[in-house]
């Protein structure tokens, strides 16, 4: 197998792997910190590399609209975007899920303003959880540019066919140079083909898509979008495990355990802090002690099942939240596993800390902190969800 590996930026990765995947439409539009990957791909299409129609519009949502008109008329589309951005996309990533188009969209993700920040946390894709858009998780740069074509794969799929985020933290993955594998083309080519979907808008076979649904019908367009979700749930797997077979590289398929089998303290994350908490467990496990990590790499469909299996044997779990729930006070992760967790034999504690928002740095003592805390509630002190890194002069 033939390793071509450069130090590029993470944007670049991205939008090599984009152009891999051979789009026929790209819809973008700048905003940091995703710039830097439709600036790529427009330079792949002035120069040649890539066969597309690459469209430059005048909003977010205009890029999604465009999208939503391309997809349903056949083609395999493209786009990227931010924060601001992504919510401006919102009305639309309703229309693209239920008109069952499998747009696929890098989501860099960025802090919501007010007030106005450009630095990373989750909040922009968290809050477009039920839009009906699946929603992957990428740890590094190399995973941001293989988990491209593998969601493509995914959204494509006849029983699936629904859009797709494929989401990296901005800055810390978009702009950061690191040594890459870029994707060959004979390669992606043998793992994805090209899109040939059975429904399109065509003047010789009219069809409506996203037509009017009144309440005898409108039910059953919502559980058949849940199903899809469902299918999608069985698939990533076998789709991470059909990449590996072929690139030899492999980064879990719904979620993916560190050192999970002894670990009797389990944290649980998204994104790029996973690499800092793998760091910092290599450190405490060098002392003796008994810590685990369980990335979650799938975060819609969400992987109750996986989930519970993986933490059968946990006596606490730590969720590490960059977003917030204003008014619940916790955040999505943490939600979502104690939901999961209920009602089984595995009772375990779940405690949720929201760090890292509007880039704030996570290095390893706020981890070590967090673990400590996470001890008090082994000797039954309880502990409810908090900010880990608030800086109580400003509060």
């Amino acid at each position: 197998m033939r390793k071509n590996m450069v130090v590029v930026e993470g944007s670049y990765a991205v939008a090599h792997a984009v152009k891999i995947c051979r789009p026929n439409v790209i819809s973008a539009y700048p905003i940091t910190p995703q710039t830097h990957i439709v600036e790529d791909l427009a330079q792949f299409a002035a120069d040649g590399e890539i066969n597309c129609e690459y469209m430059n519009v005048e909003s977010e949502f205009s890029a999604i609209s465009a999208l939503i008109g391309a997809s349903a008329a056949g083609a395999r589309t493209y786009s990227s975007t931010t924060s601001q951005g992504l919510a401006l996309m919102h009305e639309a990533l309703f229309n693209a899920s239920g008109m069952r188009l499998p747009i696929v969209m890098t989501v860099v993700n960025r802090a919501l303003s007010a007030p106005i920040n450009i630095w990373n946390d989750q909040q922009d894709s968290i809050s477009q959880r039920d839009t009906g858009w699946i929603q992957l998780y990428a740890e590094d740069v190399q995973e941001s540019a293989d988990m491209t074509p593998q969601i493509y794969k995914l959204a494509e799929d006849e029983d699936v066919l629904l859009p797709a985020m494929s989401c990296m933290d901005g800055f810390i993955l978009s702009h950061v140079y690191e040594p890459v594998i870029l994707l060959e083309q004979s390669l992606t080519d043998e793992f994805l083909p090209a899109y040939d979907p059975e429904f399109v808008l065509d003047p010789k076979n009219p069809m409506s898509f996203g037509a009017f649904a009144d309440p005898g019908t409108y039910t059953e367009f919502r559980y058949k979008q849940e199903k899809a979700m469902g299918v999608a749930l069985e698939k990533i797997e076998d789709i991470a495990n059909e990449f590996k077979d072929i690139y030899g590289r492999y980064y879990g398929g719904l979620i993916d355990g560190y050192i999970l089998d002894d670990a009797e303290i389990v944290i649980m994350a998204m994104g790029s802090v996973i690499g800092t908490v793998k760091d910092t467990i290599d450190e405490l496990r060098s002392e003796g002690e008994s810590i685990g990590l369980l990335k979650v790499r799938s975060f819609r469909p969400f992987p109750t099942d996986a989930i519970r299996k993986a933490l059968k044997n946990a006596k606490v779990v730590i969720t590490l939240d960059k977003n917030i729930s204003i008014g619940k006070n916790e955040g999505a992760l943490c939600t979502e596993v104690k939901a999961c967790l209920h009602n089984t034999d595995n009772r375990v504690p779940v405690i949720g800390f929201m760090l890292g928002h509007g880039g704030r740095d996570i290095p390893m003592h706020v981890i070590k902190k967090i673990i400590n805390k996470a001890k008090l509630v082994e000797k039954g002190i309880f502990i409810e969800s908090e900010y880990a890194d608030l800086r109580e002069d400003l509060a």
